[in-house]
C-alpha cells in the first residue's frame, strides 16, 4: 500500500467500487431480517449545509452498522421538492421554479455522493414529479369519497406579500416567518382533511412508540390536546331570525359556571357579524380583528380588546342575562367560536374584565380556607365552590359531575371530549405545489377528478411575476371537461406537508405503477426501523406522517399502525455558540472541507464532536484533529504491513503485556458494539477507538505474537470504524488482505480475552489508602491479605499495631483496622 494517506484518491476509488457493484441496492428478501433506515429528506435549496451533513452521516453510520450485523438494509434518498422558496428564487433569478429545483437536485445529489452515503439511488424520488404526486392526488380523491375531506370557508393566517395561507406555526410575533410581513386574518374557502377523526388513535398509539424521545411524544400529546369537559348552550334573550337563537360553549371548568359574568364571541361568529351590520363601530372593530394572527402563541401575548354587541344571553342554569361581547382573542375555528368568561377564575378573562369594568364574581375558594385577593389577580386553582347556590361546598370533581348532570337534565349541556387539534387545512394559494384534484361544477359544487384523468399536471414552463400563481391567472389551464360538460380545475395546490407525509412509504416501491403502494413491498420494509431528523419537526411533519400512515392502512395499502419505530432527533450545528445561518455569516461550506480534508474527515468530526442528540459546536481544530487521526491510522496499518506476514495468533502462548493488549482490543470491541447498537453514542465509540490506536502506537516489537495481536487489533479497528469512515476503511481492509468490508460480519468480543489474570487492589489502613498491590485474579483471601501485609508502605502503618480486622472486598480493595 502507499505510504501516505491521499483521501481524494481513495474516496473516489471506493465510491467507484460501490457504484460498479451496486453495493447499496436493496432487494426484498423474506428470508433475511430487514432494517429500514431513513433520514428526513432535504428541500433542494441549492447546497448542503453542515446540518444536512450531520443528519445524513448519523443515518449512514446506523445503516452501515446494521448491514454488518447481517441485516438486509434499505437506506433511500429523495427530495422534498415543492415549496415557496423555489417561487421566490424563480422571481429573483428569472427562471422557472422547476428548472431551479432540478438544477439544485443535481448539484446536491453530487454532494451526497461525494460524502459516500450508502443510498440506493435507484429508489431516488422527487415530490415534484408527476409520477409521485399522481398517487397523492388519487389518495385525496379516495379520502373525499370516504367523507374525510371537505371544503369550507375558514379564517386563516394570510401573508399579503406571499399571497398564501400560513400555518399557525409559521406566524412569528404576528409576522410571516419567511418575509416578516404582518399577517392578516382572512376568510377564504379551504380544503381540509379530517385529522380529528383520528385524534384518539394518534394519542393512544404514542404508547406504542418506546423508541421515540419522550419529549417528542409529550409535544404531540399536548398538540392533540385531549380534554374532557362540558358543552352547554347559552340562549339569546332575543333570538335573531334566520341567524341564531343561541350558541354553544365548551369548558373544562364547569365548576366555575356560576361565576360567568359575560360571554365572548369570535369576530367571524355569525351572531357578531349580524350585530355589526347595524353597528358601524362594531363593524370597524371586527375589521381590525382581521389584521391579527390566529396563532395561539400570538394570542397569548395579544393586547386583549373587545366590544359589547348590545345582545344578551341567558345563563343556562340561573337564566340571568349576561352581556355578549366580541373579543379579538376568540377564534372561530377553535371550538364553537364562543367562550364563557369567568373573570374571578381565569386570568385572561380577569384582565379583560378589569379593562372594560365588567363584574368579577368569586365562585371558587381555596380548599385550605386561605384568602384570595381578586383585586390583584384571578384565582385559577381548583378548590371548593362558594356563591354557587345548591353547589356550594363541592370540590372540583363533585361540582363537575353535579353541574354536568344538571345541564343534561335541563337539556342544555352534556359531557363531551374536546381536542386542541384542528383539521388539517391543505389548501395553498401558491403555484409550486401539487394541484388539488377537484373539478368545480358550473352550477356550484365540486367533484373529484376521475382516477383515469390523474395526474392533474402542474405546468412547469411558466413565468413568475412575483404576484400571483401562473395557474390562477391562466384561464386556459383552469378549463376542463367532464362527460361533455365544462368544468373548472381547482387552482389551489397542496400544502407541501402532504408530500412529506408518505414519501417514506413510496421509497419501498418508487417505480410501482399499479397503485400508490405495492403492499407486499410496503409490508416487508415498513415500519421504518430508524428515522433521523430534527426535533423542530416533532409536531407538524411527524404528526401528519403518523396520520397519513393510518389513512393508508385503512385504505388497505399497508398493514402496520405506525410509520417510524425508532426516532433519533439530532442536535443543531453551532458556530460561536449560535446556529449556523447565512444571515449570521457563520456558515461552513461542507464542500470546501471535503475538498481540503476528504469526506471521511468531515464524517468523523461530525460524529466525534458531540452525542447525536446534542448540539455540535463547530471547531476548525477539531476537524484538523479528525484528519490527523486518520493519517495516524493509515500509518499504523502501513507500518504493520511493512513488518511482514504475522503468524497465527496463539492465545495460549501470550505473555502478560500481550494479554493486556489483547484484552484492550476486545474491551474496545464490546464498548463500540454497545455504543453503536444500543446507545447510539458514536462519539464515545470513536473515543474508545482512538484510545486503542494509542495503545497500538506504543508497540515497539513487531515480531511473533506481537505482530499477530496487532493484526487482530487493526482488523477489528478497521471494521469498527467502517460505518463512520467508510472510504479509508475500504482501502485498509483490502491492504490487510480482506475483501468486501461492507458485508464483513461485525467483530465479536472474545469473552475469554476479557478475563484478567491479575488485578489491582487498593489497600486501606484505618480508612486511608496506603498502597496499590497486584495479585492473581483467583487468589484466595488469605493470600491477598498476606500480599498486602508484605507491602513496604503498608508495613509502616501496621508495625507495632494490633490488627483488629483484615478484610478483602472482592475486586476492589483490602482493608485493615488497627489499634
Amino acid at each position: 500500500m502507499e505510504e501516505h494517506y491521499h483521501p481524494q484518491q481513495i474516496e473516489e476509488q471506493a465510491q467507484q467500487f460501490w457504484e460498479q457493484q451496486q453495493s447499496f441496492r436493496a432487494v426484498v428478501d423474506p428470508n433475511r431480517e430487514k432494517f429500514y433506515c431513513l433520514a428526513m429528506f432535504p428541500y433542494p435549496s441549492g447546497k448542503l449545509h453542515m446540518g444536512h451533513v450531520r443528519n445524513y452521516t448519523i443515518a449512514d453510520v446506523i445503516s452501515r452498522y446494521q448491514r454488518m450485523q447481517g441485516k438486509n438494509v434499505l437506506q433511500p434518498m429523495g427530495w422534498d421538492a415543492f415549496g415557496l422558496p423555489a417561487e421566490n428564487a424563480a422571481v429573483q433569478n428569472k427562471v422557472a421554479p422547476a428548472r431551479w429545483t432540478y438544477q439544485n437536485i443535481n448539484y446536491m445529489r453530487s454532494q451526497l455522493q461525494r460524502l459516500g452515503f450508502g443510498y440506493d439511488w435507484q429508489r431516488e424520488l422527487a415530490t415534484c414529479s408527476p409520477d409521485y404526486y399522481r398517487w397523492e392526488q388519487w389518495f385525496f380523491t379516495r379520502l373525499y369519497e370516504k367523507g374525510l375531506v371537505y371544503k369550507k370557508t375558514a379564517a386563516v393566517n394570510w401573508c399579503p406579500k406571499d399571497e398564501t395561507v400560513l400555518a399557525n406555526e409559521q406566524v412569528i410575533e404576528g409576522c410571516c416567518w419567511r418575509c416578516d410581513t404582518p399577517v392578516e386574518r382572512k376568510e377564504i374557502p379551504q380544503w381540509f382533511i379530517q385529522i380529528t377523526a383520528y385524534a384518539d388513535e394518534l394519542l393512544a398509539d404514542l404508547d406504542k412508540l418506546p423508541g421515540w424521545p419522550e419529549q417528542v411524544k409529550t409535544m404531540q400529546r399536548n398538540w392533540i390536546g385531549r380534554s374532557e369537559g362540558v358543552e352547554m348552550r347559552f340562549q339569546l334573550s332575543a333570538p335573531i331570525d334566520g341567524v341564531a337563537d343561541g350558541f354553544e360553549v365548551y369548558t373544562t371548568r364547569p365548576d366555575t359556571l356560576m361565576g360567568v359574568t359575560y360571554v365572548s364571541l369570535a369576530a367571524e361568529h355569525p351572531i357578531a357579524l349580524h350585530a355589526a351590520a347595524s353597528n358601524p363601530e362594531l363593524a370597524a372593530f371586527i375589521e381590525q380583528c382581521k389584521h391579527s394572527s390566529v396563532a395561539e402563541a400570538d394570542l397569548a401575548t395579544l393586547d386583549k380588546r373587545g366590544m359589547d354587541t348590545g345582545l344578551r344571553a341567558l345563563h343556562p342554569l340561573t337564566g340571568r342575562e349576561v352581556p355578549v361581547w366580541v373579543a379579538n382573542y376568540v377564534l372561530m375555528d377553535y371550538g364553537s367560536g364562543a367562550v364563557m368568561a369567568v373573570p374571578a377564575h381565569d386570568q385572561r378573562d380577569w384582565e379583560f374584565a378589569k379593562k372594560y369594568n365588567l363584574p368579577i364574581e368569586q365562585v371558587i375558594a381555596p380548599a385550605d380556607g386561605s384568602s384570595i385577593d381578586l383585586e390583584a389577580e384571578a384565582f385559577t386553582d381548583k378548590g371548593v365552590l362558594v356563591n354557587s347556590g345548591e353547589f356550594d361546598g363541592l370540590d372540583f370533581d363533585q361540582a363537575f359531575k353535579a353541574i354536568a348532570d344538571k345541564l343534561t337534565e335541563l337539556g342544555r349541556g352534556r359531557v363531551t371530549v374536546n381536542y386542541r387539534l384542528r383539521d388539517w387545512g391543505v389548501s395553498r394559494q401558491r403555484y409550486w405545489g401539487a394541484p388539488i384534484p377537484m373539478f368545480n361544477l358550473p352550477e356550484g359544487g365540486v367533484i373529484p377528478v376521475p382516477a383515469d384523468r390523474l395526474p392533474v399536471l402542474l405546468p412547469e414552463d411558466v413565468e413568475m411575476d412575483g404576484v400571483s400563481s401562473p395557474i390562477k391567472r391562466d384561464p386556459e389551464w383552469r378549463k376542463a371537461e367532464l362527460n361533455g360538460q365544462p368544468v373548472e380545475r381547482e387552482t389551489d395546490t397542496f400544502d407541501t406537508f402532504m408530500e412529506s407525509s408518505w414519501y417514506y412509504a413510496r421509497f419501498t416501491c418508487p417505480d410501482f405503477t399499479g397503485g400508490m403502494l405495492d403492499k407486499a413491498a410496503a409490508d416487508y420494509w415498513l415500519p421504518v426501523d430508524q428515522y433521523v431528523g430534527g426535533i423542530e419537526h416533532a409536531i407538524l411533519h411527524l404528526l401528519y406522517a403518523r396520520f397519513f400512515h393510518k389513512l393508508m392502512r385503512d385504505e388497505g395499502l399497508l398493514s402496520c399502525d405506525e410509520p417510524f419505530a425508532n426516532l433519533l432527533c439530532q442536535g443543531m450545528v453551532l458556530k460561536d455558540g449560535a446556529k449556523m445561518s447565512k444571515s449570521k455569516g457563520n456558515t461552513v461550506d461542507p464542500q470546501e472541507l471535503i475538498d481540503q480534508y476528504g469526506a471521511d474527515t468531515v464524517r468523523l468530526f461530525t460524529m466525534f464532536a458531540a452525542p447525536p442528540e446534542q448540539s455540535l459546536e463547530w471547531s476548525d481544530s477539531g476537524v484538523e484533529g479528525a484528519h490527523r487521526f486518520l493519517r495516524r491510522l493509515w500509518k499504523l496499518v502501513h507500518t504493520h504491513i511493512d513488518a511482514g506476514t504475522p503468524p497465527a495468533l496463539d492465545v495460549g502462548a501470550l505473555d502478560g503485556p500481550q494479554r493486556d493488549l489483547r484484552r484492550k482490543v476486545h474491551e474496545t470491541i464490546a464498548k463500540v458494539s454497545d455504543d453503536y447498537g444500543r446507545r447510539l453514542t458514536f462519539n464515545t465509540a470513536i473515543a474508545a477507538l482512538m484510545e486503542l490506536s494509542n495503545e497500538l502506537n506504543r508497540i515497539t516489537d513487531r515480531s511473533g505474537q506481537w505482530l499477530a495481536i496487532e493484526r487482530e487489533a487493526l482488523t477489528a479497528m478497521v471494521q469498527l470504524l467502517a460505518p463512520v469512515v467508510p472510504h479509508i476503511t475500504h482501502t485498509l481492509w483490502r491492504a490487510l488482505g480482506r475483501d468486501n468490508l461492507l458485508d464483513a460480519p461485525w467483530p465479536q468480543a472474545d469473552q475469554s480475552a476479557l478475563v484478567r489474570d491479575r488485578i489491582q487492589l487498593g489497600v486501606m489502613v484505618n480508612g486511608k489508602v496506603r498502597a496499590q498491590i497486584e495479585v492473581a485474579a483467583d487468589a484466595a483471601d488469605a493470600d491477598v491479605i498476606a500480599a498486602a501485609q508484605a507491602n513496604d508502605n503498608v508495613q509502616r502503618f501496621l508495625e507495632g499495631k494490633e490488627i483488629k480486622m483484615a478484610k478483602v472486598v472482592p475486586g476492589k480493595l483490602v482493608t485493615f483496622a488497627v489499634k
